[in-house]
């Protein structure tokens, strides 16, 4: 999921960063209910109904619980104000609990392929479950739906990189009850096997997607640029500011769910230096008020010779 989904959304300056961060905890509360049920009751009953599938299961909601307490610790860290060591604030706090949340992914679904693997070894161990598993995945499939709708829902409104990953991964749930209601249907009708075979799937799936996660959150970390999309109307806002002839350089990197941008722009040459500079302040002021922009640093050229900006300084002989 990308922010190219969220751009030029009008209400994107209405949401201060305490109302963001009020939100992601609200819905990480709802989802720390569902998924401390779930996880009870998933391996309570896998444990008793004989099915690795379900124990699997339980066990991914496990990991989303605990990945619950991740968001909630970054939550509360991210909203807090620049500072003299954090000069541009500790949005990036979002991004490294994303990364986190893609590694915890990650090794829970090598975990679970290790353990159906074993399991496949022998196939003619594999026990019958009982029917109870499957009234258990079919709940959990629908609560899990439920959870992920709601928490996308809210991250989409908020604009959170950091929710929108903890939502798919309750998604990433969703799907894996499903494919465990499957093993177990595929097991009851005398198919043993079909019980660690969706294990296994569960297993690739939650390894594919926090392979996914953590791979764009380091990607973020290393300062990339937003989207073409995103770029592009900044930079329109920039040319449609009264006083200013043409846009160039505008070069943008991510922080957290804010973004940092620097941009030449054009103002006329026959201008004072403080009209030039009151050009630049309004349009900064309107790309922070359009944009999820963090902080805008602009550098004046002049209109008629830009190119001159990068060209070598001359010193006068002696």
């Amino acid at each position: 999921m990308k922010f190219t989904e969220f751009a030029d959304d009008p209400e994107d300056a209405q949401h201060t960063p305490a109302e963001r961060a009020a939100a992601a905890s609200r819905s990480t509360w709802v989802s720390v209910g569902v998924n401390l049920v779930l996880t009870t009751v998933q391996i309570a009953a896998g444990v008793l109904a004989r099915s690795q599938g379900l124990i699997a299961d339980g066990f991914h909601s496990l990991s989303d619980l605990v990945a619950d307490f991740v968001v909630l610790f970054a939550n509360h860290h991210g909203k807090k104000d620049a500072d003299d060591d954090h000069p541009y604030g500790h949005q990036r706090f979002e991004t490294a609990a994303s990364l986190v949340l893609g590694v915890l992914l990650l090794i829970v679904g090598v975990g679970m392929l290790w353990s159906a693997v074993r399991k496949l070894e022998t196939p003619g161990a594999v026990p019958t479950v009982h029917v109870a598993a499957l009234w258990v995945a079919c709940g959990a499939l629908v609560a899990k739906e439920l959870l992920f709708r709601y928490m996308l829902r809210v991250a989409k409104r908020v604009k959170s990189s950091m929710l929108v990953a903890n939502a798919w991964h309750a998604r990433s749930d969703a799907a894996s009850s499903l494919v465990v209601a499957l093993g177990i249907v595929g097991n009851l009708v005398g198919y043993p096997i079909f019980d660690p075979i969706a294990a296994l799937i569960v297993g690739l799936m939650v390894a594919k997607m926090g392979w996914e996660f953590g791979w764009d959150a380091l990607h973020d970390l290393m300062d990339r640029s937003v989207d073409e999309q995103e770029v592009e109307a900044i930079r329109r806002t920039l040319v449609e500011t009264p006083g200013v002839s043409g846009v160039h350089d505008v070069r943008t990197r991510k922080m957290g769910d804010m973004i940092v941008v620097d941009a030449h722009i054009e103002v006329d040459a026959a201008i004072s230096v403080e009209a030039g500079h009151d050009i630049a302040v309004v349009a900064r002021q309107r790309v922070l008020q359009r944009h999820r922009v963090l902080n805008l640093m602009t550098h004046v050229d002049p209109w008629h010779r830009p190119d001159l900006d990068h060209a070598p300084l001359r010193v006068p002989p002696g």
